[in-house]
């Protein structure tokens, strides 16, 4: 087992509708803290939404039904369970907040990511490697085949050069294909020696985002003005600005699952509807098609001084109008 040098916190955030997908990020992160002797330098932080301001619960199951399966899955783990309206920006801004002066590296877990199992022993080489002379980082695993060119120095290296087809379900490199663990080990079980590659400009999605706490520390955040979604982008933009080019490392050759299209990322919605992909099912309420436009009209304007950021009460008053 590896000893760590360092110290680490991975934080998810779990809202009560992702209660049949959250199971199979939990397993990824028990295999990957079972490599690790002192546990006690990785935090673990889950917090469970059981809010119902924007999607309502059906008759098939309860909250109180969610919150005992959810605490008999992470069996261990602290667990914040709150009754507030939080998001995937305010969660990652306060979890960036509040452990960057607790440990060393941040890491953004999510409900549909799988971590492969060497997870915390790379990150604690990595940090040791380039602490002194580039304390201020970003890291990020192989992902998958993406949509376009921009994407290909993040992509895994049994993954780049497969052909990108749009709405596939099957091919196992394809954005939309729904992994699990084993799959993934496959891959991640033959790596003897990490290609590590130095990307620039920045590139990275919010799933498995690694980030060393020196960034927080020294200002950077996610704007409250993204109030629900493009955080990740508007990290990085704030990252541009207020330090630059500081360097990314890509551990091109170790995959990070994100499974962004799980059938059952979306449960016991009421009102919903049941069939189509788990995009067709969140943009079928008209809210979240709101929502999502004005989070990201204001994550692209962040630096534009005449314009006026949208918030939650615009979304809602659209809707009802």
């Amino acid at each position: 087992m590896y000893k760590l040098e360092n110290k680490f916190a991975i934080g998810c955030l779990v809202q009560w509708y992702e209660i049949e997908i959250i199971e199979e990020y939990i397993d990824s992160l028990k295999q990957a803290l079972n490599q690790i002797e002192n546990k006690e330098n990785v935090i673990v932080d889950f917090k469970l939404v059981i809010n119902q301001d924007l999607e309502k619960i059906n008759d098939e199951t309860t909250i109180d039904e969610i919150i005992t399966r959810f605490e008999k899955m992470i069996d261990g783990f602290e667990l914040d369970v709150t009754e507030e309206l939080v998001t995937i920006a305010d969660y990652r801004r306060w979890f960036n907040d509040y452990y960057c002066d607790k440990v060393d590296v941040l890491m953004w877990g999510e409900t549909d990511a799988l971590l492969p199992k060497q997870t915390f022993e790379i990150l604690d080489n990595l940090h040791n490697g380039v602490k002194v002379n580039t304390p201020k980082y970003i890291g990020f695993f192989g992902t998958c085949k993406m949509w376009d060119e921009s994407w290909k120095p993040i992509e895994h290296i049994d993954f780049t050069d497969k052909p990108f087809i749009d709405n596939d379900y099957d091919n196992w490199w394809s954005l939309k294909y729904t992994m699990n663990l084993n799959e993934m080990n496959q891959f991640n079980d033959k790596v003897q020696d990490l290609d590590v590659q130095i990307v620039s400009p920045h590139k990275f999605n919010g799933c498995g985002l690694i980030i060393s706490s020196e960034i927080i520390k020294a200002g950077v955040n996610i704007p409250r003005s993204v109030f629900f979604v493009h955080e990740d982008t508007a990290f990085m933009m704030m990252t541009n600005k207020l330090l630059g080019d500081i360097p990314q490392y890509v551990i091109k050759n170790v995959l990070l699952v994100h499974n962004r299209n799980h059938p059952k990322k979306r449960m016991y919605i009421k009102g919903e509807r049941e069939d189509g992909t788990m995009n067709q099912k969140r943009r079928s309420n008209d809210w979240y098609v709101k929502a999502n436009h004005m989070s990201e009209q204001n994550c692209y304007n962040l630096f534009n001084p005449r314009y006026k950021s949208f918030v939650w009460k615009d979304a809602f008053e659209e809707t009802t109008n």
